[in-house]
């Protein structure tokens, strides 16, 4: 397989997870989140990722999620399944549960804590892809897994059969389109395209999508890249400096955490705020429930045009 096999581009929220307040799995929040991305014209979501907290669910809860979300988009929008597990063959059976569940594609990162070295990186892809039967996706995420695949890294893995896309959350930009220029020939490469920087190497080089925390913008996200597929920049361009300068007033360099609160946890307020469905982190998240914090944060939304100055909380 390869790039060619599938049709993922664009705009994919990465999906949060939705629980109560008392830590239970919300599944009836989880649909509408759904029907909220179809609604605004999003081209896929990722869920059981970063975002969605995977780590705090048991195996069970993670088959749930996958097959609700598969079930409530109902082909209206594509849905890649987050298998990320501690070992290749804990990995592959998430893999082959979301793939028979009807899930597009699976995607995953190397595995937490073991910080693999670049000969271990690719036997575990080869072993994940040996067991499964479907697209995969290679999600470099350095702040979880403690690994950072880079250009000749990621080249390798784009020769393995099944993987036909690269999720790339490296936090060094130059990295990043570097890797673009070396596997886009073969793998769909979703990163940080929608920025200044990014805008120049879509108009030159081209670039498949991005894979953003949720959709604070809503459907100018998918909006902006349709624009980009007809050939249209000015748009874009507008948009991408709205999001240069929304990024820094509320989460750290590299993406990893919120200003407020870990990345989760801030990402449900931000999208309660808006009126998105979202839900409540489970612990080992904690809520963000600073006044200060908050009162920021709505500011933020207000100042960007986001959230009309007369919102209440």
């Amino acid at each position: 397989m390869n790039r060619d096999d599938v049709d993922w581009q664009g705009y994919f929220p990465a999906f949060v997870t939705p629980f109560t307040e008392t830590g239970e799995l919300d599944l009836d929040t989880l649909r509408a989140l759904v029907d909220h991305y179809v609604a605004e014209g999003m081209h896929g979501i990722v869920v059981n990722g970063t975002c969605g907290e995977w780590f705090s669910q048991e195996p069970d809860e993670r088959r749930a999620v996958a097959e609700t979300a598969v079930k409530q988009a109902a082909g209206r929008m594509r849905v890649l399944v987050g298998c990320t597990a501690y070992t290749a063959k804990e990995t592959a059976g998430f893999a082959r549960h979301a793939l028979a569940a009807g899930a597009d594609g699976v995607l995953a990162s190397p595995p937490p804590y073991a910080k693999l070295f670049p000969d271990e990186v690719i036997a575990f892809y080869e072993d994940i892809n040996a067991a499964i039967d479907g697209p995969l996706a290679v999600y470099n995420w350095p702040h979880g897994s403690g690994v950072d695949i880079g250009p000749e890294l990621a080249d390798k893995l784009a020769d393995i059969g099944q993987i036909v896309a690269i999720k790339d959350s490296t936090p060094d930009a130059d990295q990043f389109f570097e890797t673009s220029r070396r596997v886009r020939d073969r793998v769909r490469v979703f990163g940080p395209y929608m920025t200044a920087r990014g805008i120049d190497v879509l108009r030159t080089e081209g670039g498949d999508g991005t894979v953003g925390g949720g959709s604070l913008h809503g459907s100018p996200d998918p909006r902006f890249w349709e624009s980009v597929w007809r050939g249209e920049f000015e748009a874009p361009a507008a948009h991408a400096e709205a999001g240069d300068r929304l990024f820094p007033k509320l989460w750290l360099p590299g993406g990893w955490a919120g200003k407020f609160g870990a990345y989760q946890s801030q990402l449900k307020v931000l999208m309660k705020m808006l009126g998105q469905p979202a839900g409540h982190v489970r612990r080992p998240r904690l809520p963000v429930t600073d006044p200060a914090s908050l009162e920021t944060m709505r500011g933020v939304l207000v100042e960007e045009g986001l959230l009309p100055l007369a919102a209440k909380p």
